[in-house]
């Protein structure tokens, strides 16, 4: 198996250009199943594993799929002739689940597993069923499946009890082609469903309201083939300026969408890093001292889940106590344990992470436990003393492109061992 080997590492030093969007480019190209005529071209796709599985469930179903060097995927899914994903495909990776919207909407039915991914605590998908019901799909669950189907769709006002990113791109690509309105109240407002939904209108779908709580479509016969590049990474963004801060470096960011990152930045700040923003671009100063600082999970603009595990491995290294409430996910604390095996000093209560900051880490045999808690040991190597071994990097190259070679190119000392 694989394993990274972290060095302690110099400031990072110099610019780095961010990937597109994992979490907007795997339902655009879910949604690329809608497409009933025409070619899907999209731009700024990252090479990541995720992204390769979701590419191969798509040739499983009949789409054809050419995946090009540049970061463009091509995708024709005029020939769509199976109903049934991969099993071994679909269970491996969390992403899966978004064709069943798209599916439903353009065959009638769709089987899929239950989705895979990381163990980070409960995703359950009683939303997304929630949705698909309300607009007129019978739903059965057997053994490690769920099969939905409906003879016609019809649009229906749909209130989420949580604002689910995953259910409500569901519901969504599903509501494209239902007759009438659809209204979804409560829904999420990241970035990535506003990405999702201006490539939907590019293939002929009728949406209002994306980036706000409550989301409007108009149903529309049919969609076909379109052009779209992806938005940048705002988690790969935000996981650069905390390798950035925790080696004490200075680095610009290109192709990023500051206002993407603000709930990272705001923290950065107050930490004591110097953050600038222009257009399309961050510059980030961490050569000064840093303080403690709280923080609490929410959805956007909150601060992000997916920089929890890296803010933290930060903290650990920042003088003074830190807190961290997690309320999105109730078992995203697992890279806690690995950090106190390099001198962390942290202390977990239920959804609360208290760090009293260290003066240094240590190296030493860690495991990647999720993809984030991944990048955060990390991080965590590139300032500690001594080596840090991390294994089970398979999660950390789920969301993370190069991950190694792009840390090396701005000065970090990590190489992948095959």
């Amino acid at each position: 198996m694989a394993t990274f080997l972290v060095r302690n590492s110099n400031p990072l030093q110099g610019s780095i250009r961010i990937n597109g969007s994992k979490n907007a480019a795997l339902p655009i190209l879910a949604a690329s199943i809608l497409a009933e005529n025409g070619q899907v071209v999209l731009s700024s796709i990252p090479d990541l594993t995720d992204v390769r599985f979701l590419c191969e469930i798509l040739q499983g179903i009949g789409c054809t799929v050419a995946m090009h060097a540049d970061g463009k995927v091509t995708v024709d899914a005029s020939r769509i002739t199976n109903h049934i994903t991969p099993y071994d495909l679909a269970s491996r990776m969390r992403g899966s689940f978004l064709v069943m919207g798209p599916m439903l909407a353009r065959m009638g039915i769709c089987r899929i597993s239950l989705p895979g991914g990381c163990p980070i605590g409960s995703r359950p998908v009683d939303l997304h069923m929630k949705g698909l019901r309300a607009l007129g799909a019978k739903v059965t669950q057997g053994y490690g499946y769920i099969e939905v189907r409906a003879k016609k769709l019809i649009g229906n006002k749909i209130y989420l009890d949580f604002p689910s990113v995953g259910a409500t791109e569901n519901i969504l690509m599903a509501a494209v082609r239902a007759a009438g309105e659809t209204v979804i109240e409560n829904a999420a407002v990241e970035p990535e469903v506003v990405d999702l939904a201006n490539f939907l209108c590019a293939m002929g779908a009728d949406i209002t309201g994306a980036g706000t709580d409550s989301i409007t479509i108009q149903g529309v016969s049919a969609l076909h083939g379109a052009q779209h590049t992806v938005i940048p990474d705002r988690i790969e963004a935000g996981s650069f300026m905390a390798a950035a801060a925790i080696t004490r470096g200075h680095i610009t960011l290109s192709h990023v969408l500051p206002a993407h990152v603000s709930p990272v930045s705001a923290k950065l700040r107050e930490m004591g890093v110097d953050v600038r923003e222009e257009a399309d671009q961050i510059t980030l100063d961490a050569t000064r001292k840093f303080h403690a600082v709280d923080i609490k999970t929410l959805p956007f603009p909150g601060f992000p889940t997916d920089m929890q595990a890296q803010l933290m491995a930060l903290l650990s290294l920042t003088e003074g106590t830190s807190i961290i409430v997690e309320t999105i996910f109730e078992n995203r604390f697992m890279h806690a344990p690995e950090l106190q095996r390099m001198g962390a000093h942290i202390k977990v209560e239920g959804r609360t992470a208290v760090i009293e900051g260290v003066r240094s880490l240590s190296g030493a045999p860690v495991r990647a436990t999720d993809l984030r808690a991944g990048a955060a040991l990390v991080l965590a190597g590139l300032a500690a003393k001594g080596d840090t071994e991390i294994s089970d990097i398979h999660h950390i190259e789920r969301g993370y492109a190069d991950f190694a070679g792009r840390l090396r190119s701005l000065g970090a000392d990590i190489h992948r061992i095959d």
